[in-house]
Order: C-alpha cells, then sequence, then structure tokens
C-alpha cells in the first residue's frame, strides 16, 4: 500500500500494522480539490478491498497550520452547475469509501478542519486533535450545505440541536468545545498529538483484527437500528469471530499468560 504513489496524499507506516495518510496540500491548507477527493476514494476503496497488513488507519494534514481547509474555493470559483455537480458525485463517492473502510480509522486534527475538513473528521471512528485546532460546518456561510456527510455524522456525533446550531450558524468552535459536545475524544498539545495518536492505534493494532473489525461494523451498523435489531446484528458479528484461529489464540495466550500473537485468521 505504501508503494502506491499520490499526487496529493502520503503514505506512511508509522508501526507495526499502522497506516498513517497525511493530506499533503499545505500550500492551500490541505484543501480539497478534485485530485485530493479522487486520491482518499481510490486509496480508501483499495484498502477496504486489500488492506494488506494494515490493521489501523491514522489520518492528518500536512504542516501545523491546518488539518483540512474543506473544499478548494478558488478551483471551484467560475464553475459551472454541471461541473460543480459532477466534482461532488467524486466527493460522495470519496465520504462513502471512508465511512465504509472496515479498518478502524482515527482522525489525528493538526489545525484547522472547515467545512468537508469538519466533515472528514465527523466521518471517522474517532479523534485526537491538537490544543490549536478549530473546526466549523461553514457551507450555509457560502449559500450551500455539507454534502460530505456533516448533516448525517455531525448529528450523529453531538445531537440533533448542536449540530444543528454549528451547521445553521457556521461558527468556528475550538478544540475543547468539540472535545466537549463530543466529537473530538482528547486534546493534546500540538507536539504530542502525533504520539498519542500512534500510542493508541499501536494498542488498537496490537488486538484481534477481526475482531476489531467486527466490533467496529457492530457499532457503526447497530446505530442505525433498533435495539433488538441492533442486539442480532451483534451477534451476528460476534459469530464471525468465534471459528478465527485468533479466537483460540487469545484464550490459549490468556491461559498460558503470554501476549497472544494474532494473524488475522
Amino acid at each position: 500500500m505504501t508503494d502506491q504513489i499520490y499526487q496529493t496524499l502520503l503514505l506512511e507506516k508509522l508501526a507495526a500494522h499502522v497506516l498513517q495518510i497525511t493530506l499533503n496540500r499545505p500550500e492551500v491548507a490541505n484543501a480539497f480539490n478534485t485530485q485530493m477527493a479522487t486520491d482518499l476514494m481510490h486509496c480508501f476503496e483499495t484498502l477496504a478491498l486489500e488492506p494488506d497488513d494494515y490493521r489501523c488507519v491514522i489520518l492528518t494534514g500536512a504542516g501545523d497550520r491546518a488539518f483540512c481547509a474543506g473544499g478548494d474555493l478558488k478551483q471551484r470559483d467560475g464553475m459551472t452547475n454541471e461541473a460543480w455537480a459532477e466534482q461532488h458525485l467524486v466527493y460522495e463517492r470519496m465520504i462513502r469509501a471512508i465511512i465504509d473502510c472496515p479498518l478502524p480509522l482515527i482522525a489525528a486534527v493538526n489545525g484547522a478542519a472547515f467545512g468537508g475538513g469538519c466533515e472528514l473528521a465527523a466521518a471517522v471512528d474517532f479523534v485526537y486533535a491538537s490544543e490549536n485546532a478549530h473546526f466549523a460546518m461553514t457551507e450555509t456561510s457560502l449559500g450551500i450545505i455539507p454534502g460530505a456527510g456533516g448533516t448525517q455524522t455531525l448529528a450523529r456525533a453531538l445531537g440533533e440541536r448542536r449540530a444543528k446550531e454549528l451547521i445553521l450558524s457556521a461558527r468556528r468552535f475550538d478544540a475543547e468545545e468539540a472535545r466537549r459536545w463530543g466529537l473530538v475524544n482528547e486534546v493534546f498539545a500540538p507536539g504530542s498529538l502525533l504520539d498519542e495518536t500512534l500510542e493508541i492505534a499501536s494498542r488498537i493494532a496490537a488486538n484481534a483484527p477481526i475482531a476489531v473489525r467486527q466490533a467496529k461494523r457492530a457499532v457503526h451498523g447497530g446505530l442505525q437500528m433498533s435495539l433488538a435489531e441492533g442486539l442480532e446484528f451483534e451477534i451476528e458479528a460476534y459469530n464471525h469471530t468465534v471459528p478465527t484461529e485468533d479466537r483460540r489464540e487469545g484464550v490459549r495466550a490468556f491461559n498460558e499468560k503470554r501476549a497472544p500473537q494474532f494473524k488475522g485468521k
């Protein structure tokens, strides 16, 4: 996977089973253009089909100014309705690929996350942020609405009333507010953000990968269902783990008082 070259992304293996994907357009605060959306779409669709040896993914931005400033408005200036709609189809496919990624996905938000960048943060499994991070769903101030999942993912993360407040006002909020409201799990000093994110990613990657993916699937899928349906869905996911070698290895390692060696089988 790290052999793949993208125009707007940097891929790096940070530790055993951990992949870091860096949005790499720092000269424009890592804003999305069509190429970046295409690169992300291809990258995450490939991960879903061919995860290689990766068990956890970190998503961050290049530089120390921004995670992602949203859509590149210079590229969009003067776009026809048809061209705008054509570009947005790529964005839609991109965000679905990210949300549907079977591997655990953590955002390390290292600066501004505005518009589509905030939507990107809301689409991952959970978020760590630096103290200088700021967020905003800016779309209504530009004459549009969030169209990369933001009306859905932000409401699920923060609740309907808070999401409406932030989307309708387009106001900025800081990392501590984001943590207090539930968009961000933890806030760290800028210099320690990636180390802290890597630590939790490595803990996740050390666990049984089939179990981790099924647990992610059960939580995410179950929240779209009633409790009764969610319980049935959980058992379906649970039953995928029972016949695995990893399940037997986990029990054996516990009884032998040693660290398990999971192989994803």
